[in-house]
């Protein structure tokens, strides 16, 4: 008994009728195509801004994984600072005889140790930030500059618990809070800048030389002793201070004693020196940055 086929393509396929193509319903996925911009400057901060819920993400996710599986927690950024303090109070002030513009020696050097603490840690935690989000980078795109930011910021948590220890130390010494605390915003944005200038520099540096992981520690330490962390100010000659204040962080600590402790502070001369200098390193930092960001993920 033959066998009848009702397939109408196989019928149309031994007619030699063409058939067309099924259509396809399906929406086509859309393709973006990202190129470096042409500007001059390209770092888009609007494009940045755009990205600031994945820039919290990041900083929330490295203060969990600093303090992750750790017996005293988020108590390790008090006790850095004040180990510091009780180190510099034998030697400098009590050895040394270091002048302390009046205040108790042991306050003094707590309230240079304050920005002085997130300044370094926000530079050594940008300065790695590439090489600690290599897998992130090779990835998915966004814009890079977002990582060393990201990586900057967790250290004003510890920065917040180590003032409120300094709240209480100023309380037991009998030193009263004034109106000048209002300030230390501002002291503290001169200190992010210029940690986020330098972190630029080293986390684009990082990547391709792997010696800068080495040379960031030294240099933090080098900057703590040319910054007047456990010494005052006034031992620095006048006619040197302008000039000694193109470091940041000469205005950053003497504005936060000035503030807290209600001694000399620096000059305006000093102060916009310091500006300048800050202004200049961020600004060579993101142009450095940007310059080389394409490599990143080839190079790393």
């Amino acid at each position: 008994m033959p066998i009848t086929s009702s397939c109408s393509e196989c019928a149309d396929k031994e007619a030699g009728v063409p058939r067309s193509k099924p259509s396809d319903d399906r929406p086509l996925r859309e393709q973006v195509i990202i190129e470096p911009s042409k500007r001059w400057v390209r770092i888009s901060f609007t494009e940045i801004w755009r990205y600031r819920e994945l820039v919290l993400f990041l900083a929330w996710r490295d203060i969990a994984v600093r303090y992750k599986q750790t017996a005293i927690g988020v108590l390790w950024a008090i006790i850095q600072p004040l180990t510091a303090m009780v180190i510099f109070s034998i030697f400098f002030g009590r050895f040394a005889r270091m002048p302390s513009e009046g205040s108790p020696y042991p306050v003094f050097t707590y309230a240079a140790l304050l920005p002085w603490q997130y300044f370094g840690t926000a530079i050594s935690e940008a300065s790695q930030s590439m090489l600690t989000n290599e897998r992130l980078l090779t990835k998915v795109y966004f814009p890079r500059l977002i990582i060393p930011v990201a990586s900057a910021l967790p250290a004003a948590i510890d920065f917040a618990l180590s003032f409120l220890l300094f709240l209480g130390i100023m309380l037991a010494y009998g030193i009263p809070v004034t109106a000048r605390i209002i300030w230390l915003p501002l002291l503290l944005l001169l200190a992010l800048a210029m940690a986020l200038g330098v972190g630029l520099w080293m986390s684009a540096l990082n990547v391709q030389y792997r010696d800068f992981r080495y040379i960031v520690p030294f240099l933090v330490q080098i900057w703590m002793f040319a910054s007047p962390v456990a010494y005052s100010l006034s031992i620095v000659p006048d006619r040197w201070r302008t000039l000694y204040s193109l470091n940041p962080m000469v205005t950053v600590i003497e504005g936060f004693r000035w503030a807290l402790l209600g001694s000399a502070g620096v000059s305006l001369a000093a102060v916009l020196a310091s500006v300048v200098a800050t202004a200049g390193m961020l600004f060579s930092g993101l142009a450095y940055f940007q310059h080389v960001e394409d490599v990143f993920a080839d190079v790393i």
